[in-house]
């Protein structure tokens, strides 16, 4: 398009024909209109002169002025485009900083390559503009569902059409077995909207859990309402998946109405993912009946969670095993998904066999420990006494209640095991000295000579070694590393130490060292007062 001074009527008219096209703003098109004759004007009137062009929006008349803009004196540096407050005097009453200066100037005839660079300045803000319009409008549509056509193919990945721009769906967002030819419709969940240089990226997704969830939602009017819940989505894509879903209303059956009459909501579901089984669960706060329900079709015999570890453990019957785990494992793994837990499967007989190798390790140490028969460690293995501490200090009527034990056999068990433990203590405080162990560190009330010895063990000799120390470092804790669960041991995790209690330890150990002030450890007085009401409001 060359544009000269004498069409100018026709640059309205071409603003307004671009701007239909491409479906912006005209306004958006007229600046860049001026820009580019700006642009130009500066290559025939030099490059330092501040050009500005405006358009009148009505009769397209284009008016060339040259800007010069005042300055500070020191800040003075092109002649061209600036004035001092002194050189503006004459041209201004009271010229301040700031203050622009505009002489009109004759407008440029644009030549061949003049015209053809502001048509390239155009066509480039007119793009910009084209990108803003499909980034605002999509921008929004992230985690919905869109229907689109397949384009092209590249590389693996499907351009897909969906009306005013084109999305992306990668290779690895597509259902394995699925294929597609131009042309082909395909519904898609939006997984992400990016602005970027070469204008709006939009990826979709098909296996996403959420496409899955979106897919429920349209077809489930009970989900769109908000009666059902979906709590949880885990698939494997094309092949199956698992969803749990609760009822905010009593009276709905959240599975049914997720399968519907004769199975045709969820139907249509399999359908739109290929055929993918899914098994709908109903989903409870109680983690233990929900992983239950999870590795249906297979039946569970006992749930044990170690909330510490992040960790579950299920017993199985034996024939259930290969059921529960699923093939190559799909079972559990979905199942893990869904509850965010780790789940370890066990079978009864092994469940069973570590049991009584535990039984048999305890009731061992109350016969070496103790110096009793195995008949009467066996008893007290039973009753659940795991250690010599627990026998030692136990209150006397606990082992009274233990069938065949009288006064004087408990008096004399509880003797032993105090013997026995102070003997421990008294050979881990020797070691503990032996290593080299500080008086301010065997002295710090809350450790035992074995915790003290364990610490020297480890290079901790002194109460300020002690005080330097992390909660976790004490108590042993979980890390997360490459998705995985990881265990960092605790130096005192043997003694059974929480966080909160190597936490208090080591701020006890700070403050009797000086390192923190007493004042900062205790809570607010409108905390306080805050317990002080839960408090009452739990005594009322």
């Amino acid at each position: 398009m060359a544009i000269t001074s004498a069409n100018q009527l026709e640059l309205l008219q071409t603003a307004d024909a671009v701007a239909r096209e491409k479906m912006i703003d005209p306004e958006l098109v007229v600046q860049a209109m001026e820009d580019s004759l700006a642009r130009a004007a500066k290559s025939r009137y030099g490059a330092d002169m501040d050009i500005r062009v405006h358009i009148d929006r009505k009769t397209g008349v284009a008016t060339f002025s040259r800007v010069r803009t005042v300055v500070a004196d020191e800040e003075l540096e092109n002649h061209h485009a600036q004035l001092t407050v002194a050189q503006a005097a004459p041209y201004l009453d009271d010229p301040k900083i700031g203050d622009e200066i505009s002489d009109q100037v004759p407008p440029v005839e644009l030549g061949r390559i003049a015209a053809q660079s502001a048509k390239q300045v155009i066509l480039q803000k007119v793009r910009e503009a084209e990108r803003d319009r499909q980034y605002e409008e999509f921008k929004d549509r992230a985690g919905t569902i869109l229907n689109g056509v397949v384009k092209r193919e590249e590389y693996g990945n499907l351009v897909i059409d969906i009306g005013r721009g084109e999305a992306v769906l990668r290779r690895n967002e597509k259902i394995g077995r699925e294929s597609y030819r131009n042309g082909d419709r395909i519904r898609c969940y939006v997984k992400d909207v990016r602005r970027e240089a070469r204008g709006p990226q939009i990826f979709l997704s098909r296996t996403a859990p959420e496409f899955m969830a979106e897919l429920f939602k349209m077809e489930v009017p009970e989900i769109y309402d908000g009666i059902i819940e979906i709590k949880a989505v885990a698939r494997d894509p094309g092949s199956r998946a698992k969803i749990g879903v609760i009822s905010h209303d009593s009276g709905i059956d959240p599975v049914g109405a997720c399968v519907g009459m004769r199975g045709s909501r969820v139907q249509a579901v399999v359908n739109e993912l290929q055929g993918e089984k899914i098994d709908i669960i109903p989903w409870t706060e109680d983690q233990a009946t929900f992983l239950v329900n999870a590795l249906q079709p297979a039946e569970v015999s006992k749930v044990v969670i170690d909330d510490d570890a992040g960790k579950i453990e299920v017993v199985v019957p034996d024939e259930q095993l290969s059921l529960a785990i699923g093939r190559r494992g799909q079972n559990v793994r979905l199942a893990s998904q869904l509850t965010g837990l780790d789940i370890d499967i066990v079978t009864e007989s092994d469940d069973s066999a570590r049991r009584q190798a535990e039984f048999a390790e305890r009731t061992r140490l109350f016969m070496e420990e103790l110096d009793i028969d195995e008949m009467m460690a066996q008893l007290l293995v039973a009753e659940e006494f795991s250690s010599l501490e627990e026998v030692g200090y136990v209150d006397l009527d606990e082992l009274l209640a233990i069938d065949g034990f009288d006064e004087d056999t408990a008096q004399e068990l509880q003797t032993r095991a105090r013997e026995k433990l102070e003997a421990i203590a008294t050979a881990a405080l020797e070691n503990a000295r032996a290593l080299g162990v500080d008086d301010s560190l065997i002295a710090f009330e809350g450790l035992t000579p074995q915790m003290v010895e364990a610490l020297a063990k480890d290079g901790i000799k002194t109460l300020e070694d002690f005080a330097t120390c992390a909660d976790w470092e004490l108590a042993g804790g979980w890390t997360t590393v490459d998705g995985n669960r990881v265990k960092d041991e605790g130096l005192l995790e043997a003694f059974d130490m929480s966080l909160e209690e190597a936490q208090h330890l080591v701020m006890t150990a700070r403050v009797t060292l000086g390192w923190v002030d007493p004042s900062e450890l205790e809570p607010d007085a409108d905390d306080a007062a805050d317990t002080d009401d839960d408090s009452a409001e739990e005594d009322n």
